[in-house]
């Protein structure tokens, strides 16, 4: 059983859903969202106070003086696209805490919440539901 815990305690630790993102953005938590994808993606939708830096541009030199205290949260496209994973092993080797945020972008606007960029979109929820 004690190996059960710790595989989950540990999966947790390393990602997050779209709920338990809305919930720390809404609580002021220490976080800083990070879409991963290359300009054109973000330009078109990305969550609300994303930073945009692709994952094949992460580099020393480039998160220099990015601050170490937040949690950076990578995300992508979705299920079908690995650049929120690539993303947060790249952050992670440059040394920042960082999770995944599952189902990326797509989950987010599945679950209603609201989307910047020129193809926005407004969200309906108003409170996380898990």
């Amino acid at each position: 059983m004690n190996d059960q815990i710790k595989f989950y305690e540990e999966k947790l630790a390393y990602e997050m859903d779209p709920a338990d993102l809305f919930e720390a953005l809404e609580n002021g938590e220490n976080i800083v969202v990070v879409d991963t994808r290359k300009s054109f993606g973000y330009e078109k939708e990305h969550i609300p106070t994303a930073i945009n830096l692709p994952h094949r541009n992460m580099t020393e030199e480039n998160t220099r003086d990015f601050d170490r205290s937040p949690i950076y949260v990578c995300y992508c496209d979705g299920i079908g696209c690995n650049a929120s994973t690539r993303g947060a092993l790249n952050m992670a080797r440059l040394g920042f805490n960082v999770r995944e945020l599952k189902g990326g972008i797509e989950w987010w606007k599945f679950d209603g919440y609201a989307t910047e960029g020129e193809g926005a979109t407004e969200g309906a929820v108003l409170q996380c539901a898990c």
